[in-house]
């Protein structure tokens, strides 16, 4: 891509997802992201109507006197985003690809949190790492990392969500938010990394999938096209096909589903041709509940 281009399309993303962002940050992500990260900052007695839950029963135990722990809010989080880069990405049948749809809701999420004064970082994956920037603040940082959304082109075709959740393990050491975006077409057994990345971090899955994926046409006959082998094979997309595709294509869709609640991993659903402030408004949603 020319430097030109790339510029242009960077500024068109940034005008875009700015409007956006006015409706995320009014205190829909504030909200459910600040006070995740806290560090303790004294012992004090308890006063009336102070949470019972916050007693330290030690201090408690030690005094005959009873005690609270307070805790401070961190300055910061650190923000991850975990971008799918592979060629499954280019498939769109509407005005967006998948690939330009997960990088438009990743721009999304880095201005909401340089708004919200936390640190992001980039990870761009296929089945190998192909970029990492780590954790900064500011908006040239931030400028820099929608940048290399919109201009990197993965070395490598394949998906491995494996390796990129094992590379996170291995690089983070402190306690983040990660936003896993792909359209989670991968053959490879990524449960187990996910698992261990979830106990140890804040891990949110955004699923981005065209309509197309879901439900095929009804006609003589399709050729299909595998981005990521480069193979091409012939589908019958008779009605009777075309139903059965669906059903294995729901099926699909719902252990994803399962497996995240299972793990507690939100689940972050988009189309392409859907506008990301209502998806992660309803994610926002789903969080204030559950925090009350």
């Amino acid at each position: 891509m020319e430097t030109g281009e790339l510029i242009a399309k960077v500024r068109k993303i940034e005008i875009k997802t700015k409007k956006m962002v006015d409706e995320l940050t009014g205190g829909a992500y504030h909200s459910v992201f600040k006070g995740r990260g806290i560090e303790f900052s004294e012992v004090r007695e308890y006063v009336y109507g102070d949470d019972v839950r916050d007693i330290d029963w030690n201090v408690t135990a030690r005094t005959n006197v009873p005690h609270i722990k307070k805790y401070s809010e961190e300055r910061e989080l650190s923000v991850i985003l975990a971008v799918d880069i592979s060629s499954s990405g280019a498939f769109g049948s509407s005005a967006f690809t998948k690939r330009e749809k997960m990088t438009e809701g990743a721009a999304l999420l880095a201005l909401s949190a340089i708004r919200n004064n936390d640190k992001v970082g980039l990870l761009l994956f296929s089945d190998h790492t192909e970029l990492f920037l780590p954790p900064r603040s500011g908006r040239q940082h931030v400028l820099r990392l929608i940048r290399e959304l919109v201009g990197t082109e993965a070395a490598h075709r394949g998906t491995n969500i494996a390796s990129a959740l094992e590379e996170l393990v291995k690089v983070l050491k402190k306690k983040s938010v990660i936003f896993l975006i792909s359209d989670f077409i991968d053959e490879s057994n990524y449960e187990k990394p996910l698992k261990i990345l979830a106990k140890k971090h804040d891990l949110v899955a955004m699923r981005v999938l065209d309509e197309k994926e879901l439900d095929l046409p009804v006609m003589a006959g399709l050729e299909l096209l595998d981005a990521e082998s480069g193979k091409t094979f012939s589908f019958a997309a008779t009605k009777k096909n075309v139903q059965k595709f669906h059903l294995l294509a729901e099926e699909e869709k719902e252990k994803l589903c399962v497996f995240c609640r299972k793990n507690k991993v939100d689940l972050i659903d988009m189309k392409c041709n859907e506008d990301p402030v209502k998806p992660f408004m309803e994610f926002f949603r789903r969080r204030e509940r559950h925090k009350q």
